[in-house]
């Protein structure tokens, strides 16, 4: 087990009471345990979203590396490609 350090917390009493009834109702041994589990999960959310900006930066760094396209190319390839999936849709209900 990795060493323990002692560290004081301040929190509404509101906060402390559901705490303490958590504890009292057997749910935890100690406050301190839910302390820890709330550290965990704060953690594990920190290392989520800090893979997910690492996966935004590496598609936006894809993107730039990219061929850049004019907005009337992106419009007609995407005006294209509707008229496709409609035409898809309608052969589709046709059969």
């Amino acid at each position: 087990m990795s060493k323990l350090e002692r560290i004081t917390v301040t929190m509404p009493a509101e906060m402390a009471a559901k705490l303490r009834a958590a504890v009292d109702a057997g749910a935890y041994a100690t406050s301190s345990e839910i302390v820890r589990e709330a550290v965990r999960a704060w953690v594990e959310k920190q290392e989520r979203r800090g893979a997910e900006l690492e996966r935004i930066r590496a598609l936006i760094a894809e993107g730039e590396a990219s061929e850049m396209l004019d907005g009337e190319t992106v419009l007609r390839e995407f005006e294209e490609e509707v008229a496709r999936l409609v035409a898809e849709v309608q052969d589709q209900q046709a059969a």
